[in-house]
């Protein structure tokens, strides 16, 4: 079975580079949380302080890939306090039209 053909919103094509940047409808954006709380995770190196800490996403448009970090981190860190949420709606703390 296909995926379906997304919903473009907005398409924008620079003449110069041939390079089209397209803005899709989504469900929404799934987040990974621990025990019912919104998480970044962040790995190091102890042995290497050289490039510093990496932040890892924790949010995504898509839910498969939400849901297979959350079964990866529950069997990493031996739990089940990892979940996936489906966030639809929030606080807007950024608008062009806001001054």
């Amino acid at each position: 079975m296909s995926r379906p053909k997304p919903q473009v919103l907005v398409e924008l094509t620079n003449r110069n580079t041939y390079k089209t940047e397209q803005v899709l409808a989504a469900e929404g954006i799934w987040a990974v949380f621990f025990d019912s709380h919104p998480i970044n995770l962040k790995t190091s190196n102890l042995l290497v302080q050289y490039p510093g800490p990496k932040y890892k996403k924790v949010s995504f448009s898509n839910q498969g890939h939400a849901i297979n970090l959350a079964k990866k981190l529950n069997t990493q860190f031996r739990t089940n306090k990892f979940s996936v949420v489906l966030l639809t709606q929030g606080e807007t703390i950024f608008s062009h039209d806001k001054t």
